[in-house]
């Protein structure tokens, strides 16, 4: 599927690459590369694969023999699509298990630039640990803040799955010069929800994302996962719902995939429209930096505890 930017001359062309994953390592890589070349025949300058791409979501259960999954930043998967950009001239999102050290693992993105060298690395900041999600023990948080990688094509910013919660991360991100934020994905519904829930979860989803290209004016690419997945007997499966989306810097939705099946998504984006909207909409122009240090707070009591003065 392929969406045009009316708002102007586009000059840059972002795909996203949404697959259903299965238990062969080989076989999610060859699915991913071979939808990197698909993208890539569309002119697709830079292209985002989806969170933890190479294998089925294994974080569904707690088993330590799953840290063998991962590796490190300059492993297989690494070379392998840092080759598969040079050779086709593009950027390229690389989410992956990434093995930091020995008993440090985290969930991570390798950016590599249209040469195949790497721009650099972003590793998840916040981690999940709900049911069927337990990320926590897999991955610890990123500890290298939210970069942007100036590529060939654009500068870029990674965010991970349930970063896309926070509005803090997207605004870091866009006061660092990010033009498109990509959020590479898993984000499923687990067997016994009920349908009114699921669909709250969905929109809740899509409009929190669709808010950060509005509150930042960027670009925001979210790429998720589609399918059933289940560790055989141990977990019932996750409903991956799909609907990877690209929206613009007013929030409009551009280019949409379906819910079901693998689908490349590719969206025209004129990067000129963020300083037009940003004139328009001059939120970081009307910030009140001065009174925004309470954040670094975990919350705020808004009552201090005193106790009962005594009447004797």
């Amino acid at each position: 599927m392929t969406a045009d930017n009316a708002a102007g001359s586009p000059d840059l062309r972002i795909g996203l690459v949404q697959m259903s994953c299965a238990d062969a390592v080989s076989m999610n890589l060859d699915t991913a590369e071979t939808a990197v070349r698909t993208a890539a025949a569309q002119n697709a300058q830079v292209i985002c694969l989806q969170e933890l791409f190479a294998t089925k979501y294994f974080c569904q259960a707690e088993d330590s023999r799953r840290f063998d999954l991962a590796e490190e930043i300059s492993g297989p998967t690494t070379r392998r699509f840092s080759n598969v950009a040079r050779e086709l001239g593009v950027v390229l999102v690389v989410p992956l298990f990434e093995r930091r050290a020995a008993g440090v693992y985290h969930n991570s993105a390798v950016v590599l630039d249209a040469t195949g060298e790497i721009c650099g690395v972003y590793r998840k900041m916040h981690i999940p640990d709900d049911p069927q999600f337990y990320e926590k023990y897999y991955f610890a948080p990123g500890d290298q803040g939210y970069s942007v990688f100036e590529t060939a094509f654009a500068r870029i910013s990674v965010l991970i799955c349930w970063d896309q919660w926070y509005p803090e991360a997207a605004r870091l991100a866009a006061l660092r010069g990010a033009q498109v934020i990509f959020y590479p994905t898993a984000i499923g519904w687990t067997a016994n929800e009920p349908v009114p829930v699921r669909q709250q979860q969905q929109d809740a989803w899509r409009t929190v994302q669709r808010s950060h290209a509005i509150a930042n004016g960027v670009y925001v690419a979210s790429v998720n996962r589609v399918g059933k997945e289940s560790l055989g007997d141990e977990t019932e499966a996750l409903e991956f719902w799909g609907q990877s989306f690209i929206c613009d810097p007013t929030g409009s939705v551009i280019a949409e995939a379906n819910g079901t099946t693998n689908e490349i998504l590719i969206a025209d984006c004129d990067v000129e429209t963020i300083e037009a909207q940003r004139r328009t909409w001059p939120f970081l122009r009307d910030r009140r930096v001065d009174t925004y240090g309470e954040l670094s707070e975990r919350y705020i009591d808004s009552v201090t505890f005193r106790p009962e003065s005594s009447n004797s």
